[in-house]
Formats: structure tokens, sequence, C-alpha cells
């Protein structure tokens, strides 16, 4: 019949794939090793709920009124304590600082306006660079001003003759600094740059020296007056100004065409995108070193690449990851690099306060792309 005869070849055409693939062990690994993983981390990382959000209170009235209200906020599981402030300046720094989320300001005279039966207002002041869960935080602020305005009105309902007034209550005046209408795409698009960057030249990295392999082409080249540095640096450079580029182009079309601010220095911008994409480049020598073909490259990058982006902020809080995930995030040069571009574009703020991420991105740097060229001159040693 012609249909089995036609049958007959594609069968075992399919049989001579399944041939190839099981034939490399790292190809299988990779198989079946990615669906597994990338289950344990959209498990762990996942997470929209904004829980333990680090708190500064800043009461200047410091009543019974003032302190029972701190007690609401702190004693639910939407926030928790990172400092108590007395000074504006406090609350500028430690914002800047990323060390709190939000500055519960309580003002002089509080309690003496809500024994007055008056309407006293508390401010939130809010991080509006994270425009995801700075919505989320706002609405549970509000719930716990709802819920103690009932508390009030419950507490003398029954003690006060009704000629008297009920007893004052307490109005959310938020505040939400660097991004005060919380334009999401002020969050999204400088987080954009790292995202590409790290996508394009983790990518041509490794395949480009995995094809040499394949083709033959490696050990013709290196047999040739050049020496494996020079063979990594010319291979590696043209990738490297291709993600200065793509960065380039990118923050470009997010500043005037989206309109999203940029308060702080380009250079200080431009110095932290050179270190990152040292980081994406040795990532991606480190992964053409343990490849063998295109296909093995294409799917080890899909494996590094994937978590660096979980990890880094980019889409779910870190604060919100189990303590042992967040330890790993200090290994993720997209991390440090996502706090620079937000800080540098919405925030304004300079190397006084982003030495640490510039210092991690030059450890890991460094680091990474040290490992990956003496690899490299083993494998091909």
């Amino acid at each position: 019949m012609k249909w089995v005869r036609w049958f007959g070849p594609l069968k075992e055409m399919v049989i001579k794939e399944f041939i190839q693939i099981f034939r490399d062990p790292a190809t299988i690994r990779m198989l079946f090793l990615m669906p597994f993983l990338q289950v344990l981390l959209f498990g762990y990382v996942v997470n929209l709920n904004v829980n333990h959000i680090p708190l500064a209170i800043f009461d200047l009235d410091n009543s019974v009124q003032s302190r029972d209200l701190t007690a609401r906020f702190l004693s639910s599981k939407y926030f928790d304590a990172a400092a108590y402030i007395d000074t504006n300046h406090q609350a500028v720094k430690l914002i800047n600082q990323f060390k709190v989320k939000g500055v519960l300001k309580i003002d002089h005279g509080f309690g003496g306006e809500i024994l007055g039966r008056e309407t006293a207002p508390v401010q939130l002041i809010l991080d509006g660079t994270i425009s995801n869960s700075t919505g989320i935080t706002l609405n549970y602020a509000n719930q716990i001003v709802q819920e103690y305005n009932e508390y009030l009105q419950n507490k003398e309902a029954g003690e006060l003759p009704a000629r008297i007034p009920p007893p004052g209550g307490v109005t959310m005046d938020p505040v939400a600094w660097f991004n005060p209408n919380l334009e999401t795409r002020y969050y999204y698009l400088p987080a954009l740059v790292g995202l590409i960057v790290m996508t394009a030249t983790v990518t041509l990295a490794s395949m480009a020296v995995v094809r040499e392999k394949e083709i033959g082409t490696i050990e013709q080249i290196l047999v040739t007056p050049i020496s494996k540095l020079q063979f990594i640096l010319g291979k590696t450079i043209p990738f490297a100004l291709i993600g200065l580029f793509s960065a380039a182009v990118i923050a470009a079309v997010s500043v005037f065409w989206f309109h999203v601010p940029i308060r702080g220095s380009v250079w200080l911008l431009f110095f932290g995108t050179v270190l990152f994409v040292l980081c994406t480049l040795g990532a991606g020598l480190l992964i053409s070193t343990i490849s063998q073909t295109q296909q093995q490259a294409m799917l080890v990058s899909f494996l590094f690449q994937n978590p660096f982006m979980q990890f880094s902020g980019f889409v779910f809080p870190i604060s919100n990851m189990p303590r042992i995930v967040r330890w790993f995030t200090y290994l993720n040069p997209l991390r440090y690099y996502l706090i620079i571009l937000r800080g540098v574009f919405l925030k304004g703020i300079g190397i006084s306060i982003l030495w640490v991420q510039f210092l991690g991105l030059a450890i890991l740097a460094f680091g990474i792309l040290g490992l990956a060229v003496m690899r490299f001159q083993k494998t091909v040693g």
C-alpha cells in the first residue's frame, strides 16, 4: 500500500533522529534537567504576594494613638520595621539605598486630632521605582487604616452620649517617590536593557566558539600566529560592542520615545553596562567550553539565562523568595545591574550609594571571565 511505503522512510528517519539525540549524553541531561529546574524555579520564585515589606517608622507624635497605629502595621504579615527614624534625611537615605520600601510618617498632633474628634492624616512614602509592588503595598496600608478607623468607631460607640460627635479617624496620604503616577513602563523599560543585553551577549558568545568547534576550524585558527588570548578577545570584542550598542538603543528609545526619566549620570550607567557585559560574555564563553554542538550551547544558554532573570528582581521581588534562594541571588550579575539601572534612571543616585552594586559586578565580571578563559585555554590546549 502507498501509505505504508510513504511512512516506511518516515519511520526510519524518526528512529535515526532519536538515536542521534540519545547518543549525546549532555543533550539528554539538558532535556530532562531543564523541566525539573523550571518547576523548582517557578515554585519558589514566582510569588506575586508582597509580604514583610521593610518599613521605616517616622513617628514624630509618639502618642498612644500613633503607637497603636504603628503596632497595627507591624503586627500584620505585610510590614516589618526595618528602622526607626526621626529626620527626613534618614528617610531619603534609606529609600535611596534600597534598605526600605516605604516610610510611615506620623506628624506631631496626630493623637490630639483623634482625641479632638478630627481627621488625622498619616503619610506613607513609597519607593515608586518598584511600581509592580507599590500598588499592592498601598492597598495593604489602606486596609490597615480602614480597620483602625472601624476600631475607633466601635470602641467609643457605646461609651458616648448621642449628642457628642463620634471620634476622629485617620486618612492615608500616599506619596510615591521617583514615580508619582506609578507608571509601569518606568519600572520595566530600564530593566529591559539588562535583559536584552544579557540574552544577546550570552547567546552570541556561546554559539560563536562552538560553531568553530563544529566545523573544525578552531584547530586551524590556533595553529596560526595568534595566541589563545588574542583568539578569545577577537571572538568576544564584537559581541561586547553589540551589547553596548543594544543597551544604548534601548536606553535612548526609553528616554526619548517613552519619556522614561534618566536622572543620574549617563557615564556611570555606561560603566555599569561595561561590567555587566563582561559578566555575560564570560558566561557565554564558559558555556562554550562545556558544549560540543550549537544545539547544546543553546540549551545550556537558556538554562543560564532563565535563572538569572528569575533571581534578579526583574518581575518577582527578591524579598518574597525563601532565604536560601535570596543568598543565591548575590551570585547573579543581573541583580546588581538592575539596581544600577533603576537607581540611575529613576532615583538619580551616584556611586556613593551604588558602589556596593559596582563592586559586586566587578568581582563577578573578573571571576566569571577569568574562569571562562582558563577553562577555554585548558579545553583547546
